[in-house]
């Protein structure tokens, strides 16, 4: 459900109304001030969790320990959270202790500064008590307090200052930046979920090349993804990567993507990871079964960041078929329908583009195919089949593997227009399980099978 800021003021006068001082806090307020429209609402009260949820009917308690209540309202879900400051952090996340304090005690415990900002709706008045407007202004990324006591509370940080710097186009400041190259060998201590998590933010956020430029600078990135670190400095042969090495070419291509799912943005991610470990130079610099050797080293990235099962199929499928539209023009068009036809098509046909703008900017397979997808005129690339196994047995031929390769011989044809009918399929099928060997199924199996 999403919220707004009139719903957020209507939650935050019913609690000014029961005399508890309120604000929103947080993102939103920054976001407000920056003129760019919030995620959500979340909002910051003297009211205790009990109070919060006598004065609303519909309440989650997400939270109750650290104070934090979710108020269901028709105008959206908002997080209603109790001013509290906290003990020290034993675990790199959470506090040992929690008690209730003042709006000021409050903000002094948030992350970053330009975090630490409070609205009162009544007066939309800002309230800074930590420098967060001024370094708005300034635009730069800093803690509030020290930084490596920040980040010793929660490792995440860390990469949410880079995720933020990247995001809004900030700078990291010089303190902040020098805390996290000495702290980033910390962040392996953090979930492998909430690493995710802002990983994938950085890849569809608005400048991916940035963020990982980032990352790479402070040292998480040899932390979070040493895979890709481990582009950094291969080289490329110059005539099709002018750009440079293979992780500036990653870096390029991930800001290339067009409105990138997240299988799609992490496959571009991870879509030459394959090239460090087959790099030879010879006669000249090669990559031999990158593709293949770059889908198993993105089966274990994704598993060890702990994506979805099928997101990682997919993505695995994405990096290790990416290099199919290297021959797409000699293709024959029983084989192209069936990649045409294929669910894993689209993204895999914007992975190929985002790839070309990124190194020699060659469009001509990538054009070439969306003529042809013209072409079909939004007729099914496959169709359905006219003939099925039930009709070659009934021909005469027996149960085996044989009945497959003429299933796919008449399909070739009826791909290629050789055939336009089930009379003429089946008298395809008829000529084909007459002869006695595999041999008269010719180039129809052969030159179609799948790439």
């Amino acid at each position: 459900m999403t919220s707004s800021l009139e719903g957020a003021r209507a939650v935050a006068g019913r609690l000014w109304a029961a005399g508890f001082e309120t604000y929103l806090a947080g993102g939103c307020v920054r976001d407000m001030v920056l003129g760019r429209d919030p995620a959500d609402y979340d909002i910051a009260t003297a009211a205790t969790p009990e109070h919060v949820q006598a004065l609303f009917p519909r309440t989650v308690d997400v939270g109750a320990a650290f104070g934090v209540v979710r108020v269901l309202t028709d105008a959206g879900e908002y997080e209603v959270a109790t001013f509290r400051t906290e003990g020290p952090y034993l675990d790199g996340r959470h506090p040992a202790s929690v008690r209730y304090a003042t709006a000021r005690e409050d903000v002094a415990r948030r992350d970053f500064t330009i975090n630490g900002l409070l609205y009162d709706p009544r007066t939309a008045e800002i309230l800074d008590f930590v420098g967060g407007r001024a370094d708005l202004s300034a635009r730069q990324i800093r803690t509030i307090g020290d930084p490596e006591t920040r980040f010793a509370e929660d490792r995440l940080r860390m990469v949410r200052a880079v995720r933020l710097a990247a995001e809004l186009g900030f700078e990291i400041a010089p303190e902040v930046a020098g805390a996290v190259r000495r702290l980033a060998r910390r962040l392996s201590e953090v979930s492998s979920e909430r690493i995710r998590d802002e990983l994938v933010r950085m890849v569809t956020g608005p400048d991916p090349p940035r963020a990982l430029g980032l990352l790479h600078e402070t040292g998480l990135l040899a932390v979070v993804l040493p895979e890709v670190e481990a582009e950094v400095g291969v080289p490329q042969p110059e005539v099709f990567h002018p750009e440079g090495d293979v992780f500036t070419h990653t870096r390029l291509a991930v800001g290339q993507v067009r409105a990138p799912s997240v299988t799609l943005a992490m496959a571009t991610l991870l879509h030459d990871v394959g090239k460090p470990p087959t790099f030879e130079q010879a006669d000249r610099i090669r990559f031999s079964r990158h593709d293949e050797v770059g889908a198993t080293i993105a089966r274990r990235v994704m598993e060890r960041l702990r994506f979805p099962r099928r997101d990682t199929d997919r993505v695995v499928g994405l990096v290790g078929r990416h290099m199919v539209f290297k021959d797409v023009m000699k293709m024959r068009e029983a084989r192209l329908r069936r990649l045409v036809a294929e669910d894993l098509f689209p993204e895999l046909l914007e992975l190929h583009r985002a790839d070309c703008v990124a190194s020699h900017g060659d469009l001509a397979a990538y054009q070439w195919v969306r003529a042809f997808i013209d072409r079909l005129a939004g007729e099914p690339p496959v169709p359905p089949p006219l003939i099925t196994g039930t009709d070659v047995l009934a021909l005469g031929l027996s149960p085996g593997p044989r009945v497959g390769r003429v299933l796919r011989a008449v399909e070739n044809a009826l791909l290629e227009g050789n055939i336009r009918t089930r009379e003429e399929a089946l008298a395809l099928a008829r000529r084909l399980t007459a002869s006695p060997d595999r041999s008269a199924l010719g180039s129809e199996v052969d030159a179609s099978s799948p790439p």
